[in-house]
């Protein structure tokens, strides 16, 4: 049985299957189109709220070395992700890397892993969204009904229609194309990285030298027993830790490492690229390096505006700039919040459906849902599926304690893609390489270690959910997945593999 559960498919099996007709995606992304989605996904909520909360919590006006810190943390994972994808460019990131590396079962795993992290990461970034929208429109003078727009802790049973309705426009978008895609994606990203601009343009004419005074703070900042937590951190983690010192700036890494996520996403769209073994490396890495050049820039600047110990836990770059006396600032900040979540949601969507279509065409789940559209060439199926699914869960379910959720599976992920560069470097040393990590096996042994690292950070009740999606994913295996695995028929003599190529 082991044998069995531990088969890997041959990178060159698994490229020929993307030729397939029924079940080829069309090739239409470039690597500023990758950079461009990379940027979109990352930049989000984390950099207009992490920001003051670990600020006030950790590390002060060094938030800005945790983000060095979270970055570096990133570009390990980052590394192993770019030689994967430009050497197995198909649809599915670790998932189809973790086939071609690890054997059938891990791949499952992974695969199930990944599609649970980026449901729920849509869901929960639409419910963001929708809150900032109904945020604008009460400082407009509207607002939504109590039933269309409920909240979490709200007395009043609800649908939230806004959270619903977007998640609903952004799977018509993506089942037309992917290149409609990613020109809205561009629009959107530059308003987002616009807003990101001028706040640390406006902001570094507003630093005061003594406001980095202390810059790693010692103790808490403020008086005992005030609250700080953010409401960010508890829905992303249930806790909200508080060190300080050099040691703050670490546990500051571990929270802002989340307004990381995403970049990974990017893998997941290697068939749909023109040249991946170039393309991929770069939209990896060079959206990594934006967003960390970014980041560290914007923590700088809104520390010198005002004093961490005062800073918003909820907005504070908005905050800041109505402190300094700018409150027009604020209002665009919040737009540009708004109108970049959008990004963050098409994308996350995206991920998980080419993620289901990998593991369909593969046989893991039913094959009915690996066939593109005759006109589009994209997985509508899936993504029509999973679209409704999570326009459900964004509109009715409160994700406070499932969200934690999505972390965990990041990391998961991190840690089997680093472990599949080492095997696939022994199983495969001839496969071409057109980027390969560098420093293999120290750069991957780094990566698992740092991403178990934060892991390790997360509360127990995270790694308690986290093994019963676990147990239920081993459970739809056995029953339907290993069954029905195409590349348990091809070796079975079922099924010939695709033209050209041979069992795994």
């Amino acid at each position: 049985m082991s044998s069995t559960l531990f088969r890997t498919k041959k990178v060159e099996q698994s490229i020929l299957d993307t030729e397939e007709p029924e079940h080829a995606l069309k090739k239409s992304l470039s690597a500023l189109d990758l950079t461009v989605f990379g940027v979109g996904v990352i930049i989000g909520t984390g950099i207009f709220v992490l920001t003051g909360t670990v600020a006030k919590n950790n590390a002060g006006p060094a938030t800005a070395l945790a983000f060095v810190a979270a970055g570096v943390a990133c570009a390990l994972a980052a590394l192993c992700y770019a030689e994967f994808a430009s050497t197995v460019p198909v649809a599915g990131s670790a998932y189809t890397f973790s086939y071609a590396s690890l054997g059938e079962l891990p791949a499952w795993i992974i695969g199930w892993d990944l599609v649970l992290e980026f449901a729920l990461g849509t869901a929960v970034v639409a419910v963001g969204w929708s809150g900032y929208i109904q945020s604008l429109m009460d400082n407009a003078g509207w607002s939504m009904p109590a039933a269309l727009g409920s909240r979490e802790g709200a007395d009043v049973f609800g649908f939230d229609i806004l959270a619903a309705a977007l998640v609903l426009v952004l799977t018509a978008i993506l089942v037309i194309g992917m290149k409609l895609s990613a020109r809205i994606t561009s629009v959107v990203v530059a308003i987002k990285v616009t807003v990101v601009l001028v706040v640390i343009v406006a902001g570094a004419f507003l630093i005061e030298g003594k406001n980095y005074d202390p810059f790693i703070p010692k103790e808490k900042p403020v008086e005992a027993g005030a609250s700080l937590d953010s409401p960010l951190i508890q829905l992303m983690f249930g806790w909200a830790p508080s060190n300080f010192g050099v040691m703050g700036i670490f546990t500051a890494a571990s929270v802002v490492f989340f307004a990381f996520i995403g970049f990974d996403v990017v893998a997941t769209a290697a068939e749909e690229t023109k040249n991946p073994q170039r393309d991929m490396p770069r939209g990896i890495l060079g959206s990594l390096v934006i967003c960390t050049t970014l980041y560290v820039l914007v923590s700088i600047v809104v520390t010198g505006m005002q004093h961490y110990s005062q800073l918003s836990v909820d907005a504070p770059l908005a905050d800041a700039f109505k402190a300094t006396g700018h409150p027009w600032y604020a209002g665009f900040i919040s737009f540009g919040a708004a109108v970049g979540l959008t990004t963050v949601c098409m994308i996350l969507l995206l991920g998980q459906t080419r993620v289901f279509f990998a593991m369909s065409r593969d046989g893991l789940l039913p094959r009915f849902f690996s066939r593109v559209h005759p006109r589009f060439k994209t997985p509508h199926r899936p993504t029509i599926l999973l679209g409704v699914i999570i326009a459900v869960l964004a509109g009715f379910t409160p994700l406070t304690e499932l969200a934690a959720l999505v972390n965990i599976g990041t990391l998961f992920a991190f840690v089997v893609v680093a472990i599949g560069v080492i095997i696939l470097r022994k199983s495969r040393p001839d496969l071409p390489r057109s980027f390969r990590t560098p420093w293999v096996p120290v750069i991957p042994i780094l990566s698992v270690c740092a991403s178990l690292w934060l892991m390790i950070n997360l509360p127990a009740e995270t790694w308690v959910r986290f093994a019963i999606w676990m147990a239920a994913g081993f459970l739809v295996y056995f029953l339907y997945g290993r069954n029905h695995s195409l590349l348990a028929r091809r070796e079975a003599g079922e099924e010939q593999p695709s033209a050209g190529g041979g069992t795994a």
